[in-house]
């Protein structure tokens, strides 16, 4: 009897195909002005499972969507988005796209995709607060500061926060401290006793596959050491290539 028992779980199991969360970096930004409509909406109908924002805030307290801390690269402005109000940044365009809020970002995911919100500059009570106005709190990962993740815990612990594991050390640390369901990883620190500890704790394992390494080799090779999640500059791609896989529906 128990060798049957063993045979039907492991069945069972086997039946369960792993899937793999796809994570498109920035919205479709490679046709598409990055943390724009227009990529995340790309993204969404590349069948991606989540498109990364950045998130910051202006001068008079909104939330825009922009990468970096000015708006120099991105527009043909210059300033630092903490230094302007609203309504300067919402004149710009990147691109040909308006500066996006990061209401109007949550309000197109609803319903159709998660969010991997990377805090870049936004307090833990506004970001509770917008997640809660578009009835989004548990359709996110949240990057950022342990400090910041430890406030949006207390706040909401139903958030799944997301570390960025760093060193076997801090990624130890982490998992003590906070015990999140999912935990960051670039690609210094892929590595297999960082990886371990994710694991073990139960933790999803979200890793960058950019630039150079955005290939079928390397994401081959993320999935293979553990990865539950792929963030890359390609989505449709690697929707496709996990497809072909059986990693994702």
């Amino acid at each position: 009897m128990r060798l049957l028992t063993l045979l039907l779980f492991s069945f069972a199991a086997f039946g369960q195909a792993r899937q793999i969360a796809v994570i498109s970096h920035r919205g479709e930004h490679l046709r598409h002005t990055e943390n724009t409509l227009p990529a995340f909406q790309a993204a969404i109908d590349a069948g991606a499972d989540y498109f990364e924002v950045d998130v910051r805030t202006t001068s008079d307290g909104r939330h825009v969507l922009m990468h970096d801390a000015s708006v120099d690269r991105t527009t043909k402005a210059s300033g630092k988005i903490a230094e302007m109000t609203f309504d300067q940044v919402r004149a710009l365009r990147a691109g040909t796209e308006p500066v996006p809020t990061f209401e109007e970002a949550l309000s197109m995911a609803r319903g159709r995709c998660g969010i991997y919100v990377d805090s870049k500059a936004i307090s833990a009570k506004a970001l509770i607060e917008a997640l809660e106005s578009q009835k989004m709190l548990d359709k996110v990962v949240v990057y950022g500061g342990v400090n910041l993740l430890k406030e949006v815990q207390a706040l909401r612990p139903q958030v799944r926060i997301m570390p960025e594991s760093v060193n076997l050390t801090v990624v130890q640390q982490i998992v003590t401290e906070l015990k999140p369901q999912v935990i960051a990883f670039g690609a210094r620190d892929f590595q297999d006793d960082i990886i371990r500890v994710a694991r073990d704790s139960g933790a999803g394992v979200f890793v960058d596959r950019l630039g150079s390494d955005d290939t079928e080799k390397s994401w081959q090779d993320a999935i293979d050491r553990g990865a539950t999640g792929i963030q890359t500059d390609h989505p449709a791609e690697l929707v496709q290539y996990l497809r072909s896989k059986g990693l994702h529906k």
